[in-house]
């Protein structure tokens, strides 16, 4: 076994509002270092940090827009959406919970803050990713998996010190619920102050975390805050954390889709005449129809 060195260790960025509702850092793409080459498969990550969202009769988000070309994972830590597409997925994630969207061929969807949560107001908190498909995938029919607090399989620490949620790929012999395109792991690592975890990947696979919640020490050296993001040098195949107070980690990390990336706004193919393409049908309306 040899040891993952860091890479890069990134402060949130200046927040901005992606629609009403999410008040989000841009982690993926956003340096010449974190493009959406060199973290393949995951091409975007906004990162909701913990924001107060007030009482509001009119849920707070974003309306009707399309994707054509990738999957869009969404992590709720805290705070509730609502999320509706035109290929009939939807429903409302919860604290805990995941909704994993195949766009592939093509959907329009909206999301917004679920009804209770927007009368009540209170902290919300969320991640958001992007994760590509390689090009056999991109025209495949849209799928939706809802991922329930209560349906996620957990591997205990042997120390009792905490807990790892696998959303997708395995850690020890707890599988996650989530079907992928390509091989990959997601997953929340909860870790009681002093609580230490060790990942193992595949050493080309690009691997990252952010700290959602407390602060780490990785490897042993280098200590980490809370909304500070992680990239893994490709040179190794463990790491470890250990909490220096009680934390929430999302670690990630994915096989390189080794194809071209051509993107505009919601859409993400391999070439410019393939997004010239999906433009063009998104205002055929091929896409399907969701109401606003």
């Amino acid at each position: 076994m040899s040891t993952r060195n860091i890479e890069l260790v990134v402060p949130p960025r200046p927040p901005h509002f992606v629609g009403d509702g999410f008040r989000v850092h841009n982690f993926i793409p956003s340096s010449f270092r974190l493009t959406m080459e060199r973290m393949s498969p995951f091409i975007l990550m906004d990162y909701n940090s913990k924001f107060y969202f007030p009482p509001s009769e009119e849920p707070k988000g974003v309306g009707v827009h399309p994707h054509r070309g990738f999957e869009t994972v969404t992590i709720a830590y805290k705070g509730k959406v609502a999320h509706h597409d035109s290929a009939g997925g939807g429903g409302v994630i919860g604290e805990g919970g995941v909704q994993w969207m195949t766009a592939a061929s093509g959907v329009l969807h909206k999301e917004y803050h679920e009804e209770e949560f927007s009368k009540k107001g209170g902290e919300f908190q969320m991640v958001q990713l992007w994760v590509n498909l390689p090009a056999k995938f991109k025209m495949s029919a849209p799928k939706y998996q809802a991922l329930n607090r209560e349906d996620m399989n957990v591997h205990t620490l042997e120390n009792g010190l905490g807990d790892i949620e696998v959303i997708a790929g395995q850690y020890g012999h707890t599988n996650g619920s989530a079907s992928t395109f390509t091989p990959m792991h997601l997953f929340n690592a909860k870790l009681k102050e002093g609580g230490e975890a060790t990942f193992n990947f595949p050493k080309d696979y690009n691997t990252a975390l952010l700290v959602i919640e407390g602060e780490i020490i990785v490897n042993n050296e280098e200590k980490v805050p809370t909304d500070h993001f992680v990239l893994f040098e490709n040179n190794g195949e463990d790491f470890d954390i250990r909490a220096t107070e009680n934390a929430v980690v999302l670690i990630l990390s994915g096989e390189p889709i080794e194809e071209p990336i051509a993107a505009q706004g919601p859409f993400v193919m391999n070439t410019k005449e393939e997004l010239v393409q999906a433009i063009e049908d998104f205002n055929l309306g091929k896409f399907g129809y969701l109401e606003d």
